[in-house]
């Protein structure tokens, strides 16, 4: 088996440490060897919450700059800021939907338009999925659901040595009972998408 590494990002309150937790459950199903770690930065202020899963025959979680092999970003920017982790054959996933930071909102900052985020992106790795993950999670019923767009999305290009079932099942252990239903629709909506 290969390693994989994989590169989760997301501003606070968006759901990655749930995203990482699924994936982890699923790899524990499927017995696929997974190391994980999380930087959890500002994220009670919407800054960075950022998690490194490495699949497969590895001894450490750390994934240092040009080491990514997949990239998930739960907003665009976030997906600009984590660019370094990523080589000339690494996949990026993306929401499209600009959650601009704080200084921006206030007038103090600018947030980069999308076509220069996208050639950026598109101009290091080898390939750029762009998913509405917001408007995808808010016809699942729940804006809240973006993570589980994106995981859909993650599990349908086969990048992982995880089944989408297994990733399914995951979700149903560890989402709370009420949110069930709705991340489930959200998870498939992201497949769909891909």
């Amino acid at each position: 088996m290969d390693v994989t590494r994989l590169i989760l990002v997301a501003v606070g309150g968006q759901g990655n440490l749930l995203a990482s937790k699924v994936l982890g459950a699923a790899a524990q199903r499927e017995g696929v060897p997974v190391r994980m770690s999380e930087i959890h930065g500002m994220a009670q202020r919407g800054g960075v919450v950022e998690s490194a899963l490495v699949f497969g025959p590895a001894e450490s979680t750390v994934i240092s700059d040009g080491e990514a092999d997949i990239l998930v970003s739960f907003e665009p920017l976030e997906a600009l800021r984590a660019l370094k982790k990523c080589h000339s054959s690494t996949v990026v996933i993306t929401n499209t939907k600009p959650l601009p930071p704080f200084t921006a909102a206030i007038g103090k900052g600018t947030y980069p338009e999308m076509e220069t985020i996208r050639s950026h992106i598109a101009g290091k790795t080898a390939r750029l999925i762009e998913i509405d993950a917001s408007g995808l999670a808010t016809e699942a019923g729940n804006v809240l659901s973006v993570n589980m767009v994106l995981l859909g999305a993650l599990a349908e290009t086969g990048l992982l040595p995880l089944s989408g079932e297994s990733v399914r099942a995951a979700i149903s252990e560890t989402t709370r009972p009420a949110f069930l239903e709705v991340n489930l629709k959200a998870f498939e909506a992201g497949r769909q998408a891909v």
